[in-house]
């Protein structure tokens, strides 16, 4: 699915540039490695990861949202297709009675045809740059609810970085199972999602 693929990969992308970022800021207070070292308890894992491909579908409101872009590409689609429909009509009509109309009637129905033709072309690239521009506000929005949750969730835990890991986007090549909160968070994001949909 082209909008899966699309949102995983922002949504990897973001979550790579996170931990990098956070990476970063570890490092500034890093100076003093002894000090880094003697903070970290050996019992607590400080850096996990999420699997993104899991998370996303799993998570309910990403379900939701890919039905819903799904059903108005659909709508869209078939709005399209029923307009080129009724323009190629207009053509066949055009191209039957032809033969005996007036030549000022013949060609002021080309020059009508031709401006329908090109509307039809407008309102096509207008419907799909519209669709494409609610497609990146609803990923961002989607990207900006778990990474909010995510910070929220690694204070909580006491993680100091969470990674994401994609097949997709590999920046993680093994991460040991038990670093793997990806089914807590999903199961988190779920139960916040629920209580919003109320």
């Amino acid at each position: 699915m082209k909008t899966s693929a699309s949102v995983l990969t922002k949504l990897t992308l973001g979550l790579a540039i996170a931990g990098s970022i956070a990476a970063c800021s570890q490092n500034k207070t890093a100076d003093k490695p002894a000090a880094a070292s003697t903070t970290a308890t050996p019992d607590k894992e400080t850096i996990v990861f999420v699997n993104s491909d899991s998370l996303l579908n799993k998570y309910d409101y990403f379900k939701d949202l890919s039905k819903r872009l799904e059903d108005k590409g659909k709508a869209s689609q078939t709005d399209l297709q029923n307009r080129g429909q009724a323009f190629q009509r207009q053509v066949a009509e055009y191209q039957k009675n032809q033969a005996t109309m007036p030549a000022d009637q013949r060609q002021a129905t080309e020059q009508q045809l031709q401006r329908k033709q090109q509307e039809l072309q407008t309102y096509s690239q207008n419907a799909g740059a519209e669709f494409q521009n609610e497609q990146a506000a609803e990923n961002a929005k989607l990207y900006d609810k778990i990474a909010d949750f995510v910070k929220a969730y690694a204070k909580e835990k006491g993680y100091k970085m969470v990674l994401t890991f994609s097949k997709a986007n590999p920046t993680v090549l093994y991460g040991d199972p038990s670093l793997d909160v990806t089914l807590d968070v999903a199961k988190r994001l779920n139960d916040a999602y629920a209580k919003d949909k109320k």
